[in-house]
């Protein structure tokens, strides 16, 4: 069965590496969803932080199923919680899925970061880290098993029947769109057919127009 993804990360460390994944040949380009450039980020950054959760929003509703994928800096990264919080809360399915040893556009790999998935918890004190599973894309074989893994955490979700409230954020701040912190999503839904050799595509490679 395929489901609807929706791809979270650190856009200005992991853009390159989240393109690799995003652009598997188990993914399908004509059935994408989040698709956005450069100019339409930047005329979201000038709208403020309400019309970026409104994007963000807008997006997670086709998806049944939530990527978070980890690099170096993903933890801590406000839009990145902002995704995962709403993802949960909307029923979404989560996984993690550490990306930091994909080789970038300079053929280099990147040091290891913490789970995002552990920083946020339930009102029982429960960490969504023990929830939720995390990969590694490399170790794990993640070209061959992401779509199983999307799968299997669909199916627990539908079966999960503990204690779905978030703990509220200790430090509660609004995320703001500036680049350091900005990060691009993407949905798409899962299938199996086969694609060409990754090609990043804008805003995804190094002509893109604006910043994320």
């Amino acid at each position: 069965m395929a489901h609807k993804v929706f791809f979270s990360f650190h856009f200005k460390r992991d853009a390159w590496r989240a393109g690799q994944v995003r652009n598997s040949d188990l993914l399908a380009d004509e059935d994408e969803y989040g698709v956005i450039d450069g100019v339409e980020w930047e005329k979201l950054e000038r709208e403020g932080s309400e019309a970026i959760k409104r994007w963000i929003n807008d997006q997670l509703k086709y998806t049944s199923v939530t990527v978070v994928l980890i690099g170096a800096e993903t933890a801590g990264r406000p839009w990145v919680n902002y995704e995962i919080r709403k993802s949960w809360e909307r029923g979404n399915a989560i996984i993690g899925l550490r990306i930091h040893n994909i080789k970038n556009q300079d053929s280099e790999t990147d040091m290891p970061g913490p789970d995002p998935l552990d920083s946020i918890q339930l009102i029982d004190g429960t960490k969504l880290s023990s929830i939720c599973k995390t990969y590694d894309w490399n170790t794990d074989d993640g070209r061959k098993n992401l779509g199983k893994w999307v799968d299997e955490a669909f199916q627990a979700r539908e079966e999960y029947t503990g204690e779905t409230k978030l703990k509220e954020e200790e430090a509660r701040k609004t995320p703001n769109a500036s680049p350091s912190q900005a990060f691009a999503p993407r949905a798409t839904s899962q299938n199996f057919q086969t694609q060409g050799a990754f090609q990043p595509r804008a805003p995804w490679g190094d002509n893109a127009n604006g910043r994320r």
